[in-house]
């Protein structure tokens, strides 16, 4: 049997190049926001009202659910939270 290696779990499970960046950057900015609710201490109330969502919707974050949120959303919700997104592209390998 022959093992294939991935570059990440994105590359192994998406269907295309394109969809594995997309996934890896959403995945990117969802694990900030989990760490700007853990350095606040936030609850998950407190996070919803201070970052403009639902609590159900702070759940669906924390508990990794990267499929439910759009790069869009994900900046939104940074910037609410007071950060400040930055963008840079690099040569595929």
């Amino acid at each position: 049997m022959k093992t294939q290696a991935f570059a990440s779990v994105w590359d192994a499970i998406e269907d295309t190049p394109e969809e594995a960046a997309n996934m890896r950057v959403r995945s990117d900015l969802l694990m900030l926001i989990e760490r700007v609710v853990k350095d606040h201490g936030w609850s998950q109330a407190e996070a919803a009202k201070a970052l403009g969502l639902t609590q159900p919707r702070v759940s669906e974050l924390l508990r990794g659910r990267v499929d439910l949120f759009s790069i869009d959303k994900l900046v939104t919700i940074l910037a609410a939270a007071g950060q400040r997104v930055e963008v840079r592209a690099l040569a595929a390998a």
